[in-house]
């Protein structure tokens, strides 16, 4: 395991060039290695497991800043900002999740890059409708060149990213100004959003993904167990009453098809949900 690794920073190595070098002399941690440091900073608070674990993604969070090199402002800046939403990556991971680092780890440090640039980006009105907030961070990535979109091109970007092609036009024009507010006025109608409004999306944070997960393999493989475990005619009144969306059984039906009473159904409905739950229990808890 690496050993007394000092964490690079710009004002240490002089200059860009030199800390990508000194960033890209850490080594990279195998998933075992990974899980091990991130179980030793969960459980133990180890402040040297946690240190390995965010020296080891520097290399990532250049990248990442890299993509954002187009709004002017300094590569070294955007990589720090960046470095701050890996090390809160870091203390909220969770290795149990079965997901790596890498991952968990993206979406907070394009949340920091995105509030950095959003800051210190002057703009006017830069994203004021819900269109406008797809275009302000797709829009100069999209473009084939530095020139103006031709018509056919605006076209295109209009169709993929599903905005009007005049929306388009207008970003662009507003984006090559270099002149534009941040914040979105207060006469501008309930339809208005500034950009911090939109860039902190809660449904993709990761632990709400991870989460989602969790609870979309409850509803699938933990119900299709929880049924199996019924008896045959148990099985046969939930999966009419209960999983039957377009036709569901009542009660008078599947009395009459079994030859009790309808209230011997609802009894026997009504055991069954009990030992689903049961059945369930461990696994909602895990969730």
């Amino acid at each position: 395991m690496t050993q007394a690794l000092t964490f690079p920073t710009l004002s240490a190595v002089g200059n860009i060039d030199a800390y990508v070098q000194a960033a890209k002399r850490f080594p990279m941690l195998t998933e075992e290695e990974e899980f091990s440091l991130a179980k030793r900073f969960r459980e133990e608070e180890d402040v040297e497991a946690a240190r390995q674990l965010v020296l080891s993604h520097l290399r990532l969070v250049i990248s990442v800043a890299r993509g954002y090199l187009g709004y002017g402002l300094p590569h070294a800046d955007l990589i720090q900002e960046g470095n701050i939403g890996l090390m809160k990556a870091v203390k909220r991971f969770d290795p149990a999740r079965g997901v790596r680092l890498v991952s968990f780890a993206m979406h907070w440090i394009k949340a920091e890059i995105h509030e950095y640039v959003l800051k210190n980006w002057r703009m006017v009105k830069v994203a004021t409708t819900k269109s406008q907030r797809k275009l302000f961070f797709n829009l100069r990535s999209m473009k084939p060149s530095s020139d103006t979109l031709a018509p056919l091109q605006v076209a295109d970007i209009a169709h993929r990213l599903g905005v009007k092609p005049e929306e388009v036009v207008e970003m662009e024009t507003r984006l090559s100004g270099h002149d534009l507010a941040l914040e979105a006025n207060d006469d501008d109608g309930e339809e208005a959003f500034a950009p911090i409004a939109y860039l902190a999306d809660s449904n993709s944070e990761p632990t709400r993904v991870l989460e989602a997960r969790s609870r979309e393999h409850l509803q699938s493989h933990g119900l299709q167990a929880a049924i199996v475990s019924l008896d045959d005619r148990s099985r046969r009144i939930v999966e009419a009453r209960w999983l039957n969306e377009e036709n569901p059984a009542t009660l008078h039906d599947l009395a009459a098809e079994f030859g009790v009473s309808a209230e011997r159904i609802r009894q026997i409905e009504v055991k069954a949900m009990q030992r689903m739950r049961a059945h369930l229990a461990p696994m909602v808890a895990a969730v």
